[in-house]
């Protein structure tokens, strides 16, 4: 068998245009443009690549965006301030601040002062909560995008088994949630380093999702023959033949994986896109919600 690849950029690019004929139509209806405030604290090289690609985005929808840098040597009072007032901006709609912070920040703390309803992240507690009991709140981005790329793969949740491999607070634990909420239906199993024999639980799986951070955390032996995997991982392997001198490849091992499956994600171009696409989409809800 060899898997259809499932278009993580295929799918960004249709939501994405119905995320842009929203903005128009709020825009048109109630003189509303959806805003989102991104705060970057220091220079992580790789941090500042994704607020740039968020900027990019918004522009693209139509949304405002508002760019925070502030240095790393800034007292934590002053970024807690920072957000105490964006909370209180009614032109931002959402308020993101870039993980991870520099050394001596309490990230808990930063995060929880985002006020719930600008937390299109997703990430406080009181929106974890309300995802966990099934109230409507912003769902975190990549694991929300991770259901829409299963829908997309054509496969009906509704009944099947899904194994979840890692534990995160980003990703491991909320998919999990998701997955098994009564929309969804599926019957869920969460693996991780504590777990002896994964291959024994996901053998018996109609969708993986793997998020371990680790490269060939799962090959194609460990696969049930048409099962769906979704592979979040993106880890940088050293190879000469590339001129950076690594690739990128994923938690599975693409080769194997793709053998056994009915669908998979590559890496890059498959859960990646959906991350910054969800964002957008949770932008546009929370300044829908302020016209209510």
């Amino acid at each position: 068998m060899n898997a259809k690849i499932i278009d993580g950029k295929q799918l960004a690019m249709n939501l994405r245009g119905e995320i842009a004929a929203g903005v128009a139509a709020l825009k048109n209806d109630k003189g509303v443009t959806p805003g989102l405030a991104v705060i970057l604290v220091g220079e992580n090289p790789a941090s500042v690549s994704y607020v740039t690609a968020k900027e990019k985005a918004c522009a693209e929808a139509g949304m405002y965006s508002r760019e925070i840098r502030m240095p790393a040597t800034i007292a934590e009072s002053e970024l807690l301030d920072k957000i105490a007032a964006l909370n209180a901006d009614p032109a931002i709609h959402g308020i993101l601040v870039q993980l991870p912070l520099p050394k001596g920040f309490d990230e808990k703390k930063v995060i929880d002062a985002i006020a719930p309803e600008k937390d299109v992240d997703g990430f406080t507690p009181i929106n974890v909560g309300k995802m966990l009991i099934g109230e409507e709140c912003f769902l975190p981005c990549t694991p929300h995008g991770i259901i829409k790329l299963i829908e997309f793969s054509g496969m009906d949740l509704k009944g099947k088994h899904a194994v979840v491999i890692g534990r995160s607070n980003i990703v491991g634990k909320p998919v999990a949630v998701l997955l098994a909420r009564k929309e969804t239906n599926a019957t869920v199993t969460l693996c991780h380093t504590g777990t002896p024999d994964v291959g024994a639980f996901t053998r018996q799986a109609d969708v993986v999702v793997v998020a371990a951070g680790r490269p060939n955390t799962l090959t194609g032996d460990m696969l049930k023959e048409g099962a769906v995997v979704i592979d979040v991982g993106v880890n940088r392997v050293p190879d000469d033949t590339k001129p950076k001198g690594y690739r990128l490849c994923g938690d599975a091992d693409f080769e194997s994986c793709a053998k056994v499956a009915s669908a998979i994600t590559p890496v890059p171009g498959g859960v990646g896109p959906m991350t910054i696409t969800m964002l957008l989409w949770n932008t546009l809800e929370s300044a829908k919600r302020t016209c209510k």
